[in-house]
């Protein structure tokens, strides 16, 4: 059985190490931007509420100086900015949700398949929170309500939204900070590393432990089939560019 020049090549050269591998993939980690993105949308939000807050008290239930409500909102109705408002912000949650979907896919591909797994329904509990606020809004407008049981409702449902979505994207943001400060290897790449072989471990599960569904086991093995198809693929590249530095 004959071998090519090329694999003649490969095996007969220079052993790279393993260190060299990881030291070069370790280079190569992309942190993710989405952190700034919550804490930018937790601003906003915050924001937001105070506003409604200030509208819905000074010029809904008109505590404040009627005037200055009128120079400022004009001929529209009070509640109706703060719904107008309550829409924007559902807008850029649910942006953001779309962007954080994008960036841990990218970090789903490149192996990092526990820290996608912890995330994956963490980034989605604000556009939830908002979606079930929405819902309830529409419920409150066709009951049609007194004017300020109409504006309590209001206001408590903004609060609450607030109240769920802050320690959502808390948690989310320390959690991308913390990943991005680790700057560790792929997940296969660190049990590689470390020689831990172990079948009870997250990324090498390959049967049915108890507690286990058949779903959530094939969709784990997909996951890595599909990481190491392109980990293979940045291996041989890079061990045809070390090589041929050699």
């Amino acid at each position: 059985m004959t071998r090519s020049t090329e694999e003649d090549s490969l095996v007969d050269g220079p052993l790279i190490s393993a260190d060299a591998l990881h030291s070069v993939i370790r280079r190569e980690f992309q942190t993710l931007p989405t952190h700034c993105y919550a804490a930018l949308l937790f601003l906003l939000h915050v924001v937001f509420v105070v506003l409604s807050v200030c509208v819905a008290v000074l010029c809904v239930l008109k505590l404040g100086d009627a005037e200055v409500c009128k120079s400022v909102l004009g001929d529209v109705p009070g509640d109706s900015v703060v719904v107008y408002g309550k829409v924007c912000l559902w807008v850029l949650v649910l942006v953001f949700t779309r962007c954080a979907q994008h960036h841990h896919g990218q970090a789903r591909r490149r192996g990092y398949l526990l820290f996608y797994r912890q995330t994956q329904g963490l980034n989605q509990l604000p556009l939830a929170a908002h979606s079930a606020g929405n819902v309830s809004l529409l419920v409150v407008l066709a009951s049609r309500f007194s004017p300020p049981v109409h504006t309590y409702i209001l206001l408590s449902i903004v609060v609450l939204e607030l109240l769920v979505a802050m320690p959502c994207l808390f948690y989310y943001s320390v959690k991308v900070m913390r990943f991005n400060g680790e700057r560790a290897a792929p997940d296969v790449s660190q049990e590689e590393h470390t020689h831990n072989y172990s079948i009870t471990s997250l990324p090498t599960e390959t049967g049915f432990r108890e507690g286990s569904s058949l779903e959530e086991v094939v969709e784990k093995q997909a996951d890595l089939i599909e990481y190491l198809k392109q980990h293979n693929t940045l291996l041989s590249r890079r061990l045809l560019n070390l090589t041929a530095q050699h």
